[in-house]
């Protein structure tokens, strides 16, 4: 079979990447399969680069999916990336692939979903109205209120110790500005994030945040992006509390929503156990790959 990979412009950088793309075609034209390399660009991670590739089912075991991988780390090699990752569903095709082309596992990942229509809403109400003393919860749709944003960015640090395993990551710095972009990102898209952050009553300052992507029309599942607390506010409850403040939101919002789906890596004890207490059902799992250049 005659095979030809296409380099695309992708037009669309944002603030902390940049993509660039491959499609890979037949004798006729048809597109068989395409791969989108993302180039971290913020510091630390530089070094990083992140790979989707897909393959049609009938043109799998026919090399489309390797040449499209050797383009793509051709070019993750002229920018000087020093990893590359990729995830894949376990037991899919796709881990087998990568499994077979020089990738290793380097972190293992859970999914979980809670159906809307089977929560109790008293249940995550008396959850909700618990008594935190020494904190208070806010919430607001979109970009971070500017009272609130210099303190919300520095909180994302509680992000920093999150397992990753053998994961080549890198730190992610964040800023007001990085924050900003984040929320702009999702709003382009024609959806909606609602944040639910933990406030300390003593200095005002955001210690932990929980936040929900849901589709611009309001059906189908929401997502939750980040759930987290700063090590020196951890084991109060805290990050049940804000999830089930994103529950009852999602209920009174959005009440087309048919459920709210979670990642995890396996490794999180904690989060685990938070997303089982709050009545979320495994659905999959999934395993990073990494590729060291």
């Amino acid at each position: 079979m005659s095979l030809d990979i296409i380099a695309l412009a992708d037009p669309r950088p944002t603030a902390s990447s940049r993509r660039l793309a491959w499609l890979a075609s037949g004798d006729d034209g048809a597109p068989l399969g395409s791969a989108f390399l993302r180039l971290f660009t913020r510091a630390g991670q530089e070094h990083l680069a992140e790979l989707e590739l897909a393959v049609h089912g009938a043109e799998r075991r026919r090399g489309v999916g390797t040449r499209l991988l050797e383009a793509a780390v051709d070019a993750a090699k002229a920018e000087r990336r020093r990893s590359v990752i990729a995830q894949a569903v376990q037991d899919s095709p796709a881990d087998g692939f990568l499994a077979a082309r020089g990738f290793r596992r380097v972190l293992a990942l859970a999914y979980a979903r809670l159906a809307l229509a089977d929560v109790d809403r008293a249940e995550v109400d008396a959850l909700v109205e618990l008594p935190h003393p020494g904190y208070r919860l806010t919430e607001w749709d979109g970009t971070v209120p500017d009272a609130l944003a210099q303190s919300f960015a520095y909180s994302r640090r509680a992000m920093d110790d999150m397992p990753m395993e053998g994961t080549d990551f890198g730190r992610v710095v964040w800023d007001v500005e990085r924050v900003v972009a984040a929320a702009e990102a999702v709003a382009r898209r024609g959806e909606l994030l609602h944040t639910v952050a933990v406030v300390d009553t003593t200095n005002g300052s955001v210690v932990g945040f929980s936040e929900l992507v849901v589709p611009g029309d309001g059906s189908g599942d929401g997502q939750h992006y980040g759930t987290a607390v700063l090590p020196e506010h951890r084991g109060r409850g805290l990050a049940r509390w804000m999830k089930a403040a994103a529950v009852r939101h999602a209920l009174e919002r959005h009440p087309e929503l048919a459920g709210l789906c979670t990642d995890t890596a396996e490794s999180n004890a904690p989060m685990l156990a938070v997303n089982e207490a709050l009545g979320y059902r495994p659905t999959h799992k999934a395993v990073e790959y990494q590729l060291d250049l």
